[in-house]
């Protein structure tokens, strides 16, 4: 008998589908991988935005997880959207009892793409503090990085991207893969900073209204790619190839009226 390759996605369902766990599903089936899920909040939203947040229960929570735990094997974890502090506190809890061996992706989801705030700026200490050191690596965009670094505006330059990323790295984290979607230009680059070593991944921006759940997306594909035995190096480039190649499929539909999800079936329509 085969034994599937599983990631466990914790994070906020995304009723419309293109974010979220509904995200971190699609984008393990595509890459070969079986999802596993704890939801720590039910999203109402559609393509444009949020309309309301409603958290589950540390009890729920627990319960998710000790059912997966108990059960199945996990062979990489992605933390996405928790937000409360409460959740931070009751997710770290819970992955520490994981193989330290396990890897950890986080992504440091702070608001929504719409801009609902999707962890209070009070509860940032305590994400850092609980969540950095288990993460094997952490995935923030330009934005993020500089809230969670208490910086005056995002990194602009490559020289204040790889400061920011080792600045974030000195937090606790393993690796950082800072995100460049949000800097101006016709090219996307991320540094990856890993064992001390700076790595830019260079694509070619693509031109899309459709990008709705995309740090979900390469976050959960990390993680994937990790699953499958990938070294780190290797798994974030070929995420990052998968994220860009999703983004250029799904331009060509339509769905909902504000910004679609990628097109995480990449050869399925």
């Amino acid at each position: 008998m085969k034994r599937y390759a599983t990631i466990l996605a914790i994070a906020g369902s995304d009723g419309s589908g293109g974010a979220g766990i509904q995200a971190d599903i699609k984008t393990a089936a595509a890459l070969g991988c079986y999802a596993t899920t704890v939801i720590t909040a039910i999203t109402a939203q559609n393509t444009r935005e949020v309309v309301s947040i409603h958290q589950q229960s540390e009890t729920c929570l627990r319960e998710q997880f000790y059912a997966i735990y108990s059960d199945i094997a996990i062979d990489a974890v992605k933390i996405g959207m928790l937000g409360s502090g409460r959740m931070v506190s009751a997710v770290a809890e819970l992955v520490a009892m994981l193989p330290p061996s396990t890897p950890v992706v986080l992504d440091t989801v702070l608001r929504s793409s719409s801009g609902t705030a999707l962890l209070e700026p009070r509860d940032l200490a305590l994400f850092v503090e609980k969540l950095f050191p288990l993460a094997s690596i952490i995935t923030p965009n330009l934005p993020e990085a500089a809230v969670l670094l208490g910086l005056p505006h995002a990194p602009s330059t490559p020289e204040e991207t790889e400061a920011a990323a080792r600045a974030l790295s000195g937090r606790g984290a393993g690796s950082v893969l800072l995100k460049g979607g949000h800097a101006a230009g016709n090219t996307c680059s991320d540094c990856l900073l890993f064992e001390g070593s700076i790595t830019w991944l260079t694509s070619e921006r693509v031109a899309s209204p459709n990008t709705h759940g995309t740090g979900c997306t390469l976050s959960s594909a990390v993680a994937s790619y990790l699953a499958k035995g990938e070294p780190m190096r290797e798994a974030v480039r070929k995420a990052k190839d998968y994220t860009t190649e999703a983004i250029r499929a799904g331009a060509r539909w339509r769905l909902g009226q504000g910004s679609g999800p990628l097109l995480h079936i990449t050869g399925g329509l």
